[in-house]
């Protein structure tokens, strides 16, 4: 029989190490988590599907909007109609216009804390102070209805309340329509997901235009008007629908943007038209506006307007780029049956990173993605280089990184400002914008509410996509060992909290989620199964609203596995993992014949060392050797003889059993209990390798319901043909174990490096005045050289 057989049959011997389970948590963390959740509805399965009631909005929009780069401001006009797919009247609708976070008097900027001025860099105060400065208020008006009529709205924040004259009855649509204008945010000084950046070298600017039109609040199933004011970290909740977009720029712009490009041949010279059909059919990027021509374009501004008409389908929102600068390449790729024009546009700054790698990275991007979700369903991908660091929205995104001035770039960066310019800053960003397009753009989460439904899934299908650019990607996220800092950090709170309220942003939406979801891939379910099962619910919920409940109950219905503990502990609880191995307890199956026991414990007490205090009495003389007579029977006796009793003991008791029970007594394994304590809270499968005494390694893996009647100590049964000499807990760091050096037994040091420093005294006043009064005399002496020199000249 196998080590793992013999573990596997086994394993109903696990011993509980503590006396009772009060304190221990397991009913708690093993709970089944339906009571928590939202009940099952017909809009919302059991199953994690969307039901035969399911029901979402939808709003169609027409919008002209121009470009006015002179003022850095855009004017625009746009016509929606609102379908009411609901079962609900609605006695008024609600637009949201994020850009008026800008407005001084925003609840967002009333509500900002003060920074910490001291130590700021000037960069950074710079910024503050433009912040500050910047008012970037919208303007509303002429709201009317499709036949003229005037419709009162009410501004509350950063949305609008539209009375409706009558309601507007389940099953029917309005059109109506509107006016705005606002200020256009400077990028670099004013952070935000929009804005321009302006070079100083050409006097030309990148415009990168988000959430720059009022857009339709969603209402949803389960919270109604999702109005809840932006405040800058919840992100957009949205409703799909038709865009058909003009956008009118300088004639010389060459705009990027969601959707197809309806007009080509009015806005593109026959020369770049027949490089964008080569590009449709090339496996490489190419060209379809060079780096030379973005130069010569950029040098003398076209006064005159040109518009360009873009159609967005089935797209919950639209962003554009608009530039002189930009170069522009272009490969197609397929997805599925679906022909994509995977695209990139940048200005001659950027290079030489861009031409290299961002196109690659898009289409790199969607062939990864979609094979862990659903074909990609849109024509186009875009990435646009300019002041935006990293932002998505439908078929486009904005990335930030780009090379130096000086052409060189950094490969893997060790800080925020490396990232700006380096090569693996630039590939990740972009796969993490592009997969954007995957989640939320067409499995439409509420960001609004739940950033980490679509940062922290998109997370992990980054962390997968970049493991396939090359061997030995530099992922940021992803792996568990990374994750250890925060999850043992403080202030923390759960992924199950609200956007707007979570500390520590980036670890707890993105990084945290994203190991979560590889620890389940790796360590819980398996590739196999979880594979099915997200791509079960990314195709479930394609072009649909999921809640987090959706995805937690589709993985455990797709999958077959009870998951809840997972989400209880990575979800629902700040708890972090640390499993210690305290204590192994070594047994063997005693053969009860007194010939065989008797010597084992002959030999044992033979090597025990002896104490300290009994060496040193070997030595001393003895009362019995003055006086022998003192000596009787029992200095002589021998308690480990076999004696004719044991003997006859011996046989009695073989008489009395089974040759099943005798064959028992033959067994010459080993049997160890491991004993294991769940240190940081966090409830994980448990991978144990053993090492024997011949150095042979076995691995025995303990799935996590382990811990279902005491979360803190358990025992582990192992029984293994020969003696073990070693025990490690994790030994592919698969956990983000925060203290690896209790995972070993016997424990195993793991050596740290320190470095010497030289040590000096600073200068002392005396010797900074001393150096000040000799460089004022050679200052002096120098000057007198040059007047003798200068009057010699003449």
């Amino acid at each position: 029989m196998s080590d793992t057989s013999r573990f596997l049959a086994g394993i109903a011997l696990i011993i509980l190490a503590s006396t009772g389970v009060k304190g221990a948590e397991a009913d708690s963390i093993f709970r089944q988590l339906n009571d928590e959740w939202p009940g099952p509805t017909e809009q919302r399965l059991a199953s994690g599907a969307p039901g035969p009631e399911y029901w979402q909005q939808r709003a169609d929009y027409r919008i002209h909007v121009t470009l006015d780069e002179h003022r850095n401001r855009i004017s625009g006009e746009e016509t929606i109609t609102y379908h009411n797919n609901s079962p609900h009247a609605l006695d008024y609708l609600w637009m949201q216009v994020e850009n008026q976070i800008f407005d001084p008097q925003s609840l967002s900027r009333r509500s900002e804390t003060a920074p910490r001025l001291d130590g700021m860099s000037f960069e950074a105060f710079r910024n503050y102070q433009a912040e500050q400065g910047f008012d970037g208020s919208v303007s509303l008006s002429d709201f009317e209805d499709e036949d003229g009529n005037p419709l009162n709205f009410t501004r509350v924040d950063t949305n609008v309340r539209i009375d409706l004259p009558e309601p507007l009855e389940s099953g029917d649509s309005m059109t109506f329509s509107l006016k705005w204008d606002m200020p256009i945010n400077d990028a670099t000084r004013v952070r935000a997901r929009t804005g321009f950046e302006y070079f100083d070298g050409d006097g030309n600017a990148i415009y990168e235009m988000a959430h720059w039109y009022p857009r339709m609040v969603a209402y949803t199933d389960y919270t109604g008007w999702q109005h809840k004011s932006f405040l800058g970290r919840g992100e957009f909740t949205l409703e799909f629908g038709d865009f058909d977009v003009s956008i009118t720029v300088p004639s010389d712009h060459v705009v990027a943007a969601t959707g197809v490009l309806q007009n080509a041949d009015e806005v593109l010279s026959a020369k770049h038209l027949a490089r964008l059909e080569e590009a449709r059919d090339s496996d490489t990027p190419v060209f379809i506006i060079t780096e030379e021509e973005a130069r010569q374009n950029q040098e003398e501004a076209d006064e005159s307007m040109l518009t360009w008409n873009f159609y967005g389908e089935n797209v919950r929102d639209f962003a554009w780029a608009s530039s002189r600068k930009f170069i522009w390449d272009a490969m197609g790729i397929e997805s599925g049956g679906n022909e994509v024009l995977a695209m990139s546009f940048y200005p001659p700054e950027a290079e030489p990173l861009w031409s290299r790698y961002s196109t690659h990275a898009v289409a790199h991007t969607i062939d990864v993605y979609s094979k862990f979700t659903f074909d990609y369903p849109y024509p186009v991908a875009i990435s646009v280089n300019g002041p935006v660091g990293g932002m998505e929205y439908p078929m486009i995104c904005f990335n930030g990184p780009r090379g130096m001035e000086d052409g060189t770039y950094f490969g893997s960066p060790k800080s925020a400002g490396e990232w700006r310019f380096s090569k693996y800053g630039l590939i990740s960003v972009i796969i993490h914008e592009v997969g954007h397009n995957y989640f939320p753009m067409i499995v439409n989460s509420d960001e609004r509410r739940w950033t980490w439904m679509d940062e922290g899934l998109n997370t992990f299908l980054q962390y997968l996509a970049e493991q396939e650019w090359e061997d030995e990607y530099p992922s940021r996220r992803g792996e568990p060992e990374a994750i250890v800092s925060y999850m043992t950090s403080s202030p923390q709170v759960p992924i199950m909290t609200h956007s707007d309220l979570i500390h520590q942003f980036g670890s707890n939406a993105y990084a945290k989620p994203a190991t979560a979801l590889n620890v389940l891939r790796e360590s819980v379910l398996g590739r196999d199964l979880f594979d099915f099962a997200f791509r079960q619910y990314s195709r479930r919920w394609m072009f649909k609203r999921p809640e987090p409940y959706d995805l937690f109950r589709t993985m455990e219905d797709a999958s077959g596995v009870d998951l809840d503990w997972f989400w209880n502990g990575w979800f629902y609880s700040t708890d972090h993992c640390d499993i210690a191995i305290t204590d192994v307890d070594y047994m063997q199956v005693s053969t009860q014949d007194p010939v065989i026991e008797k010597e084992l414990q002959r030999q044992k007490e033979d090597e025990m060392e002896p104490t300290l205090s009994a060496s040193r009495n070997k030595s001393l003389p003895k009362r019995t050797d003055r006086f022998p007579d003192l000596e009787d029977f029992y200095n002589d006796f021998d308690p480990l003889a076999v004696t004719p009793e044991d003997r006859e003991t011996y046989s009695k008791m073989l008489e009395d059993l089974s040759t099943e029970e005798k064959d028992l007594l033959k067994i010459d394994d080993h049997f160890y209990a491991v004993k294991l304590e769940n240190l940081g809270g966090l409830v994980s499968p448990v991978t144990l390798r053993v090492v024997d005494d011949r150095g042979d390694e076995s691995e025995y893996r303990i799935p996590a319901e382990v811990w279902r009647r005491n979360a803190r100590t358990v025992s582990i049964p192992l029984q293994t043909q020969r003696p073990l000499q070693q025990f490690i807990v994790d030994p592919y760091r698969e956990s983000p174990d925060s203290d690896r050096e209790n995972n070993y037994f016997p424990r195993q040091l793991e050596p740290q490096r320190f470095e010497l420093k030289t040590s000096s005294l600073p200068k002392n006043p005396m010797q900074k005045a001393r150096e000040a009064r000799e460089q004022e005399k050679k200052k002096k002496s120098g000057e007198g050289a040059e007047a003798s020199s200068a009057d010699g000249q003449e």
